[in-house]
């Protein structure tokens, strides 16, 4: 009898043990690490060294409707998928345009996509002195560019330049503008918040966005595939959109004209 008692409860324990294993959940986030670069308005370091901007406040409201700690991690940008997979971030937040490609694939295909929240488009960055010259999208065949490695930009600038032109690969987008001050390079392609923000003023006085007119784009938060965190910051979104403090925030800033927030986007 003791036998067969002890058979039972071992099949039951068995039982206990599958279903636990099968109905084991991911674990709850308690922290959001982002991975950001020095973009400025979107994420930069303040005089005293911490990180500000519109994404870093951005993420901070999220982290603090969802009851869990931010933290913000300096990548290099072409290592960002990367840094996703390994989980020394969990999220790319830093100014991530969605629907753009990189090296003919989507980036949908390497992320899980937020809510899109901010319209963005590149833009060229040239010298002034050279206004004339680069009129249309045409004119920057053959020349040699600059641009940010495994940004949206980038991927513009080597599908204009042609078979006959070469592009250098720089660390963050800001490093693209010395290039073009320096002379080493004819153009530059960077996102036109942060072209409108330095071109033409302080040490970029001589530089200037050229009339040249690129597509719109969206940022949005990129997150590991399947992650459940995408969901929750989603539903932070829609009810700081709704508070309208993302509105006030949009505005310290002065993106208040590029504010949407498209629950609709999918990437």
């Amino acid at each position: 009898m003791k036998k067969i008692l002890c058979a039972v409860m071992v099949i039951l324990l068995a039982g206990v043990v599958v279903f636990t294993s099968c109905s084991k959940k991911e674990p709850a986030a308690t922290k959001l690490i982002c991975g950001v670069t020095e973009f400025e308005p979107m994420n930069f370091r303040d005089t005293s060294g911490r990180w500000t901007g519109f994404d870093t406040e951005l993420a901070i409201l999220v982290g603090q409707k969802l009851g869990i700690e931010v933290e913000f991690q300096e990548i290099e940008w072409s290592y960002k998928y990367q840094e996703l997979e390994a989980g020394t971030i969990t999220a790319i937040w830093n100014g991530f345009t969605a629907n753009a490609t990189e090296n003919g694939t989507p980036r949908s295909n390497w992320v899980d996509f937020s809510y899109s929240y901010l319209r963005n488009q590149q833009c060229v960055i040239i010298r002034s002195a050279r206004s004339g010259e680069f009129t249309k999208v045409s004119d920057l065949a053959g020349k040699t560019a600059a641009a940010e490695s495994g940004s949206a930009g980038e991927s513009f600038a080597k599908e204009v330049i042609g078979s006959n032109g070469s592009i250098i690969g720089s660390p963050a987008q800001i490093s693209t503008f010395l290039e073009v001050k320096a002379g080493s390079v004819d153009f530059s392609v960077v996102d036109v918040l942060l072209g409108k923000r330095l071109a033409g003023s302080g040490d970029y006085s001589d530089l200037m966005i050229a009339d040249i007119t690129l597509d719109h784009e969206v940022y949005a938060v990129g997150f590991k595939k399947g992650s459940s965190l995408r969901d929750k910051v989603n539903s932070a979104l829609k009810e700081l959109y709704d508070e309208g403090k993302l509105l006030d925030l949009a505005k310290k800033y002065h993106l208040e004209d590029s504010l949407v927030l498209d629950v609709d986007f999918k990437g």
